[in-house]
């Protein structure tokens, strides 16, 4: 494989990359779809219901305020994360609508997710929309670290197609985790504490909608008692691990950058993917094979 120059630091040179996954051919595939941990594939795809319509919620407060930034550096950002985040809630919009097919009552949950949403666009106030969109994405890109550097343990034997779909999101995630952040403090960088209570407030929210859905995934999936309280115990096991990433988040003088999981240091999964990709390869599919070649 060619070798390309890969940034120094995982939050340099964001990429839109235009993937559509063919979901005619992942619609065989077992939702439980990781081999390696089950139970990471339900709490996966229990958060990824509520997250295409965040994104698009994204999509949109930065759409309506992006022409009051006077930062270049900052407008270019945010035009690269649109057209991440655009992507990825189109993907995921896509994964919902096949697992709503396996899981009776998770359409609903869909449906409120989409209701609650649409409400904070058309009635919080700016302050609100864009704290929560940092508080939100504080999230997104500590769960993509935390998922790509336990990726032995969580999915190193899983569906060759999920797992593109999982990889790249996580990868896509930490690229551009530090926007929403710089996205707030161009507009209310003075009001440190607000961007505090909207950490916590955006986790709350996640977790509850994730409990939800994973409830109903559970549901469906028959499991025994036993297994049920196993299936549980890895959901507050990840919970926390979420909140604790997200304590330096509080500290004075934080950035994303220089958060202790993500800084220099960088993932060698992501590195091998994003050279895999600028290489022109099908991100599509990750097989054991290339896996074990981005692995080495």
């Amino acid at each position: 494989m060619q070798e390309h120059n890969i940034p120094s630091h995982p939050m340099d040179a964001i990429e839109v990359r235009p993937i559509q996954f063919d979901f005619d051919e992942i619609r065989n595939s077992n939702p439980v779809w990781s081999q390696s941990c089950p139970d990471f594939s339900i709490f996966i795809n229990a958060l990824g219901i509520h997250v295409p319509h965040f994104e698009q919620f994204l999509v949109q407060v930065m759409r309506r305020h992006r022409q009051e930034l006077d930062n270049p550096a900052l407008l270019q950002d945010v035009k690269a994360i649109i057209g991440q985040e655009s992507h990825h809630a189109f993907n995921f919009t896509k994964w919902t609508k096949q697992l709503s097919s396996h899981y009776p009552g998770l359409a609903e949950i869909d449906r409120s997710a989409k209701a609650y949403f649409e409400q904070l666009f058309q009635r919080r106030d700016k302050k609100f929309q864009i704290g929560f969109t940092a508080g939100y994405e504080t999230f997104t890109f500590l769960g993509g670290m935390i998922i790509l550097n336990r990726y032995e343990e969580l999915m190193a034997d899983a569906d060759e197609n999920l797992r593109a779909l999982w990889v790249w999101h996580q990868v896509e995630e930490v690229e551009h985790g530090a926007v929403a952040f710089d996205f707030y403090q161009a507009f209310y960088g003075q009001h440190e504490g607000y961007r505090r209570y909207m950490v916590g407030y955006a986790f709350l929210h996640i977790s509850l909608e994730t409990f939800k859905a994973y409830r109903v995934m559970l549901k469906g999936s028959r499991f025994t008692l036993k297994r049920r309280v196993l299936a549980w115990k890895f959901f507050f096991s990840f919970a926390w691990d979420l909140f604790a990433a997200s304590l330096p988040v509080y500290r004075k003088g934080y950035h994303p950058r220089h958060h202790p999981i993500c800084n220099q240091a960088q993932n060698p999964i992501a590195t091998a993917w994003r050279q895999y990709h600028a290489s022109g390869q099908n991100v599509k599919i990750l097989n054991q094979n290339t896996m074990q070649s981005l692995t080495q």
